[in-house]
């Protein structure tokens, strides 16, 4: 599936994924190919990214959208940074 994390300045990521799990407002949820529709808010915390055998991280700094239709995921952030949590350090 389709990922896109865009904010006013420009896309931060765009990229094919197997999964990814964001900090949803009412807990944390994960989206795979093929999953419902949704469109949910999100509050600040880390989103993770599965493709492959690799995860990639990013942290929300402020509440944000994501939008998922058709395979293709939209991340809707105005601060948003790559991290690597102190769990995989």
């Amino acid at each position: 599936m389709l990922l896109e994390i865009v904010t006013p300045e420009r896309v931060f990521f765009r990229g094919n994924v197997d999964m990814v799990r964001v900090p949803g407002t009412m807990g944390s949820f994960a989206m795979k190919h093929n999953h419902a529709p949704i469109i949910s808010t999100l509050e600040p915390g880390l989103i993770k990214i599965k493709h492959e055998m690799n995860d990639r991280y990013f942290e929300l700094l402020e509440p944000a959208i994501v939008e998922h239709h058709e395979n293709r995921v939209i991340i809707l952030a105005e601060k948003i940074k790559e991290t690597i949590p102190l769990f995989v350090r």
